[in-house]
């Protein structure tokens, strides 16, 4: 076995030896390549070769190595020593005269680097313009406690305090106490007296400086009386010499104005969305805060003493009485008024009249002891009336003390159940629909949409993470909140009106979540109409509900687009309800005019035809006609030529027509149909009159408009009984037939033909100029060399840059080579060094084994 794997690592040897010894290149004449001309051109040389693919690349690849690869590995070294001593190479100079000069020039170097940080004491040094030793006199010092114009002067002992260790206050002797001075002071005492006296000077400026501003306004006010007196008349020659005086021009005059307006004055910085929204959460926290106080009786805190540190410089001139309960004398008719300190204070008063009845008490007492003449008998009945009048004070005090404690529990109670009546100021998301119909339920129209504020700013999107999803969700449940305010009996109409403006704001914070949520219950309410439609028939009018959301669409979405992902589905939804649901009572009459309003509101800006709009006025129309026979147009679905429901709108009773007032048609009417039927037909057919007036007036520019209103002229003129409806209908009626025309437009309508048209034929030739054939070539023998020039410069510089690009490819090659080889080099060397570690842990380990052995 042993000597079959020696055979084997042989074999392997030889087979790299041989791989890693250059190719030898036979010459096979099927893998000769021959490069054949298609002609010969005169004075041209020859580039054709014939010879074996990639023998000509060796070639290049040895002469780069041959050169190129030289030049990189001598790149940077060095085989000489140059020396760069001061005149080695100068002949003319003497060996003493080089050896002087480089001495000179090291001791010059070495001067130049010691005496770099080295001051000149001779140079004096400035700064500003001032001389460094006078500043550091400190002449100019400023005394900010010092208000007087003496500033800048410390004495002699203060600065000795401070600048001269406190070995100057040690050595202070007093001019007036020559009996002390053999006296030793402690440093404490010296710096008691540095500050008295420091305070004497302060005082003493301060009394200089309010006695000449008491002189100073006197002389100014003695000067007022007397500045009348020293008025002199200017002769007449200047007053003439300032008549002649040329007046100002405008252009001065505005110039000096605007030199004495007002300066506009910086704003104060706008703040962003999320600056303002955190500030208003602030303010509600803190209002919230301040309402649970109140509530819980805790509004009136304990106000904390707080000790106040006093320097050693102040002279106590800064005071102010704090809890001074004084009170200043009021007059009135010329007596001094006490009438409110006495309601105020009584219990106080009482006191102080007892106290003053025990004094004088007290004084009788005094005079008779030291008269001699009252017996014991008298002094014992005084003392017994004194005990009285005592508990009578006491008992007096008690009582209004009592009423004081009643009066402010029940001042605090009212406060808190305020507190509690009051609306909170923040609240939390809700997670859920019936979160929000606990919060919302019970309150208020306008606390309901105070609440709803309120939680929006709490939660705006900048303030947390997750305040996004939680307006996003409830942005979502105010729309079902607005559903089922509308699907009530009576509907709560105020309160929607009131949340519309909360619904736009989340709108416009959250586009897309609220695109989804209106697409998704559009689309469900499609869902079930189809539903309906397949299993019935027939569909009923949308709720109230359903129309309620259909107009805060309108508001929060464009409506001119030409598509749009939440408009667009509407739009079908309304074209759908007005072409495939009945109209079997009033109140599907009024939704199918509030569907009307809405279309029209759709259309209004972009204009688009909606024939389900005119189909379903024209139906409207047909039910307040009483005969139905020979018409003379014709009623598409949902509305039928005659039957059940087609006198709907008839009226019965003529005489309604007296008493009806016009007034446009509540949203409560779409619910419930009022008693009075016959005042709600005619306003059904005011409104419906009014709406196709409306439509005459968005339709007159379509050139097909009198083809789509003929058929409600017909009807309009022929079998409506306008005589029956109140004035105001009728010159509706009048305005509608002026303004459909009566015949309808004779041209046909604009189509597209069938074949493009074929156009005329040219018979005039186009004529192009051409003024370069092929190559632009010289005329001369100068222009034919310069242009023979720049090809053979264009030629060599391609190919430079050919050999260039070549040339940096096989030094990158080399140089990865190079790094490889290094590389392999390192590697070995640790699997040798591992290899012989472990062969010492080896032998570590049995010399470790046999000595346990």
């Amino acid at each position: 076995m042993m000597r079959k794997q020696q055979k084997l690592s042989s074999g392997l040897s030889d087979k790299v030896r041989k791989s890693k010894a250059a190719p030898e290149i036979q010459k096979n004449p099927f893998e000769v390549k021959i490069n054949r001309k298609k002609f010969d051109v005169l004075g041209r040389k020859s580039k054709h070769d014939v010879g074996l693919p990639g023998v000509s690349r060796s070639r290049a690849n040895q002469k780069r190595k041959d050169t190129l690869l030289k030049e990189f590995r001598l790149k940077g070294k060095n085989n000489r020593f140059v020396d760069r001593r001061f005149g080695e190479y100068d002949s003319q100079i003497t060996p003493e005269e080089k050896i002087l000069q480089r001495f000179t020039l090291e001791r010059q170097r070495t001067h130049d680097r010691k005496d770099m940080f080295n001051l000149n004491e001779e140079e004096e040094l400035t700064h500003y313009g001032q001389s460094l030793a006078e500043m550091e006199k400190m002449t100019d010092v400023i005394d900010s406690d010092s208000d007087s114009e003496e500033k800048g002067l410390l004495s002699a002992e203060l600065t000795a305090s401070h600048f001269g260790g406190g070995g100057g206050l040690l050595r202070m002797k007093s001019a007036g106490d020559e009996d002390e001075q053999h006296k030793h002071k402690s440093r404490q005492e010296l710096i008691e007296e540095l500050i008295i006296k420091s305070k004497q000077e302060k005082r003493e400026r301060q009394t200089q400086k309010e006695e000449a501003q008491v002189l100073t306004e006197k002389l100014d006010q003695e000067w007022r009386s007397i500045q009348n007196l020293l008025a002199h008349k200017t002769p007449k020659a200047e007053r003439k010499e300032e008549l002649d005086k040329p007046k100002m021009e405008e252009y001065d005059v505005m110039v000096r104005e605007l030199g004495f307006e007002m300066k506009a004055q910086p704003s104060e910085k706008l703040k962003s969305s999320e600056e303002l929204a955190r500030e208003e959460r602030l303010r509600l926290q803190t209002l919230e805060a301040d309402r649970l106080k109140r509530m819980m009786g805790d509004a009136e805190g304990e106000s904390a003493q707080t000790h106040t540190h006093f320097s050693a410089d102040d002279i106590n001139d800064g005071f102010i009485l704090d809890g001074d309960e004084r009170k200043t004398l009021a007059y009135k008719d010329g007596k001094w008024n006490i009438e409110e300190e006495e309601d105020e204070e009584g219990g106080e008063e009482e006191h102080e009249t007892g106290a003053e009845d025990e004094d004088e008490e007290d004084d009788d007492d005094g005079e008779e002891d030291d008269d001699g003449e009252d017996d014991d008998g008298v002094n014992d009945d005084g003392d017994l009336q004194s005990d009285e009048e005592e508990e009578d004070q006491a008992a007096e005090e008690e009582e209004v003390c009592e009423e004081a404690a009643v009066r402010d529990e029940e001042q605090r109670r009212a406060v808190q159940e305020a507190a509690r009546a009051e609306l909170p100021y923040t609240f939390t998301a809700p997670e859920s629909y019936r979160d929000l119909q606990s919060l919302l339920q019970g309150h208020s129209s306008e606390q309901q949409r105070l609440i709803l504020d309120r939680t929006i700013t709490c939660h705006h999107p900048s303030l947390a993470s997750g305040n996004k999803a939680k307006l996003q969700r409830l942005f979502g449940f105010l729309l079902e909140y607005v559903g089922e305010l509308s699907s009530q009996n009576p509907p709560d109409l105020r309160t929607v009106n009131l949340l519309i403006p909360q619904i736009c704001s989340l709108c416009q914070l959250f586009p897309e979540a609220a695109c989804k949520a209106v697409q998704m219950l559009l689309s469900d309410s499609a869902h079930s109409m189809e539903e309906t439609l397949e299993v019935k028939g027939r569909a009923p009018m949308p709720d109230l509900d359903m129309l309620v959301l259909l107009k805060i669409t309108a508001l929060l979405f464009p409506t001119s687009d030409f598509r749009h992902p939440v408009t667009t589905p509407a739009f079908l939804y309304i074209s759908q309800a007005l072409s495939k649901c009945v109209v079997v009572s009033l109140e599907d009459a009024c939704k199918g005019l509030i569907l009307c309003c809405l279309a029209l509101e759709f259309v209004s800006l972009s204009k688009r035809f909606f024939p389900e709009l005119m189909n379903f006025l024209l139906g409207l129309l047909h039910l307040t006609v009483p005969d139905k026979s020979n018409t003379g147009y014709a009623v598409l679905s949902p509305f039928r030529q005659q039957g059940k429901n087609c006198d709907l709108l008839v009226l019965t009773d003529p005489s309604a027509s007296q008493s009806w007032n016009r007034k446009p048609v509540s949203l409560h009417t779409a619910v419930r149909c009022p008693a009075e039927r016959e005042h709600c037909r005619l306003s059904l057919v005011d409104s419906c009159l009014d709406l196709v007036k409306r439509c005459t007036s968005l339709y007159q520019d379509l050139p097909s408009y009198s083809h789509i209103f003929q058929p409600i002229r017909t009807l309009l003129l022929n079998h409506l009984p306008v005589a029956l409806y109140p004035s105001c209908t009728q010159d509706l009626h009048r305005e509608i037939l002026d303004a459909i025309p009566e015949k309808p437009s004779q041209h046909a309508p604009l189509v597209f033909k069938k074949k493009k048209p074929i156009p005329l034929k040219l018979f005039t030739p186009k004529i192009v100029e051409i003024l370069d054939y092929g190559k632009k070539r010289g005329n001369t023998k100068e222009e034919k060399e310069r242009e023979r020039l720049k090809h053979k410069h264009k030629r060599e510089f391609k190919g430079a840059l050919r050999e260039i690009r070549k040339d940096t490819r096989f030094l990158a090659r080399e140089k990865l080579s190079d790094i490889m080889s290094r590389d392999s080099e390192r590697k070995r060397k640790v699997k040798e060094l591992f290899g012989s570690l472990a062969n010492q842990e080896g032998e570590w380990k049995a010399l470790k084994r046999k000595k346990r052995k």
